[in-house]
């Protein structure tokens, strides 16, 4: 395991189980690197930690990176979520093709995930962005799920889901019980404030 240091990130540490850890660790097995942040990163950082991100992949020569994230949407249907690829490089498009991946056709892309695709896309390094459906405010065991199995089959890797798939009925529980009391909180300030018009529809 290792560590990528981001210069002007405040000094933060993690503790499992009597272990020290940093904010932003590195996994590898079978050459095949993971990087994890346990920190969320505004738009000052979010430039530096991808430069980090590209200086990590150059000097272990890294050959292609592939970014996990979420597409916020309200499932009513109750459908199973999608997921989108977007591709930095053409060289890599075979990857949504091969694996019957759509693409991401049209959008706006913020915050970290703008930033890293920005540094790649002016670099050698392809990157492949999946972005799967998932809730916009609160965790999303079936989004998680569809990441995972997707990210899986693209690396031709097997990963034990079960887990997650056995929680998966608790999670929703918890999800609607936390929306229920976020819902109770902020109705009584939404009445007060009046009806905001829809912008977007």
């Amino acid at each position: 395991m290792g560590e990528i240091e981001v210069p002007d990130l405040p000094s933060t540490l993690f503790v499992d189980g009597g272990e020290i850890l940093g904010p932003i660790r590195v996994y590898n097995k079978h050459n095949i690197f993971v990087i994890i942040s346990d920190v969320p990163f505004d738009q000052y950082l979010a430039e530096e930690f991808a430069l980090a991100i590209y200086e990590f992949c150059k000097k272990n020569a890294v050959k292609k990176i592939i970014i996990v994230s979420g597409m916020k949407s309200i499932n009513q249907q109750k459908d199973p979520p999608k997921i989108y690829g977007l591709t930095t490089n053409p060289v890599l498009e075979i990857l949504l093709y091969k694996n019957q991946i759509p693409k991401f056709l049209n959008g706006s892309i913020t915050g970290t995930d703008a930033a890293i695709i920005s540094v790649f896309r002016k670099t050698k390094i392809p990157a492949l962005v999946l972005y799967a459906e998932c809730h916009p405010f609160f965790p999303d065991p079936d989004a998680s799920i569809i990441a995972i199995v997707t990210l899986a089959k693209i690396l031709d890797v097997k990963v034990d889901t079960r887990d997650i798939q056995n929680e998966i009925d608790t999670l929703r529980i918890q999800h609607r019980t936390l929306m229920e009391e976020t819902n109770r909180k902020l109705l009584p300030r939404q009445e007060k404030q009046g009806k905001v018009p829809q912008i977007y529809r």
